[in-house]
């Protein structure tokens, strides 16, 4: 089951930035032992796929700080998220980390699963995540898009890096996902009440 903490991690970090969970990847396959790619894999060490990924990371960081552009960017990144969460899901499962030493003990047949698995849970995470920036954008006057955004690439680094590291306390942070999700859900519904009781009011005495 490390496996698919593992791949689960990644792909969750995908869904909030499509780059990091990749470019973590690379870096640690690089310039460490922490984790050992597949040779289909192989190429995100390289050195120009890291530059290339650092600088789109560049990019995405600083679109999704400045309000109605980070709608923008959320659009863009439907596509993109979720791409990177199928590739990060099937590259980081079938790796040999510190912890997983046989992974592909796991995944040995329906090489598709893990790829599918990924771009849905990168799918369900990135929909959260653009479905609250409005509502924190809305509430805050824009102030809190910078302040969000920093959060969720904080919690992209932490979530690959324990994926990789640590697969078991990726639990902990889905747990936090998904309390963050039954907010935003919440949230959006009383806004959808308050306009309603908005415009019953100017009907009423309008």
């Amino acid at each position: 089951m490390l496996e698919v903490l593992t791949g689960t991690g990644l792909a969750a970090s995908a869904g909030l930035n499509a780059y990091i969970p990749l470019l973590t990847m690379g870096l640690l396959a690089r310039y460490t032992e922490a984790i050992d790619l597949p040779s289909g894999s192989a190429w995100l060490s390289n050195g120009w796929t890291l530059t290339i990924l650092a600088f789109l990371l560049a990019i995405e960081m600083v679109a999704d700080k400045v309000p109605v552009v980070d709608h923008v960017n959320d659009v863009v990144q439907t596509f993109v998220r979720p791409t990177a969460g199928g590739l990060a899901f099937g590259t980081g499962s079938a790796s040999e980390t510190v912890t997983v030493a046989d992974p592909g003990a796991f995944f040995t047949s329906n090489q598709w699963v893990p790829i599918v698995a990924g771009v849905l849970i990168a799918l369900v995470v990135h929909g959260v995540k653009a479905a609250s920036r409005p509502v924190v954008n809305t509430a805050t006057a824009g102030f809190g898009a910078p302040v969000a955004s920093t959060a969720e690439d904080i919690g992209s680094v932490l979530m690959s890096i324990l994926a990789i590291l640590l697969p078991v306390l990726v639990l902990i942070g889905l747990v936090v996902m998904v309390w963050a999700a039954v907010w935003v859900v919440r949230r959006r519904n009383r806004r959808k009440r308050e306009r309603d009781a908005g415009v019953e009011t100017r009907q009423l005495f309008g």
